[in-house]
């Protein structure tokens, strides 16, 4: 399943680039959560966030892995009972004075998890980070 999302925003791509970089904006696109950086390796940043889902606490862990391009992929450690695999990017592309931002994510779930009970719960997520993500690019 590959879901995807796209918004401008009111700066240029490099200002853009540049505060996705920031462990505040990557901790922050996981609202309503806590989130903390884990382990930064060369290109490579690692954050654990902590959840409630369907009454159970529960943790995920993201690698960040930013790209010459200023592109920002990531892949979930897929370690649970719902993906055999999750993985995104976050990329940009300058329109003058504005960027358009497109966040796209793509996974496979594990056998016996219907692709349709968990497209939901994925969108939501891919909207929560939106908002975050363009909340932050606004304020530049």
């Amino acid at each position: 399943m590959k879901l995807e999302k796209s918004f401008d925003v009111r700066c240029g791509r490099d200002a853009a680039v540049a505060a996705l970089a920031r462990e505040e904006t990557l901790l922050g696109l996981f609202p309503d959560t806590k989130s903390e950086i884990v382990s930064r390796e060369a290109g490579r940043t690692t954050v654990r966030t902590h959840y409630r889902a369907l009454g159970q606490d529960g943790t995920a862990t993201f690698h960040f892995r930013f790209e010459p391009s200023g592109e920002l992929r990531f892949e979930k450690v897929c370690d649970g009972r719902v993906w055999r695999q999750l993985e995104g990017a976050v990329s940009f592309a300058g329109r003058g004075a504005r960027t358009r931002v497109h966040i796209q994510m793509e996974g496979r779930t594990k056998p016996f998890v219907p692709e349709l009970a968990i497209r939901g719960p994925l969108r939501d997520q891919l909207d929560k980070m939106a908002s975050a993500l363009r909340e932050r690019l606004e304020s530049l």
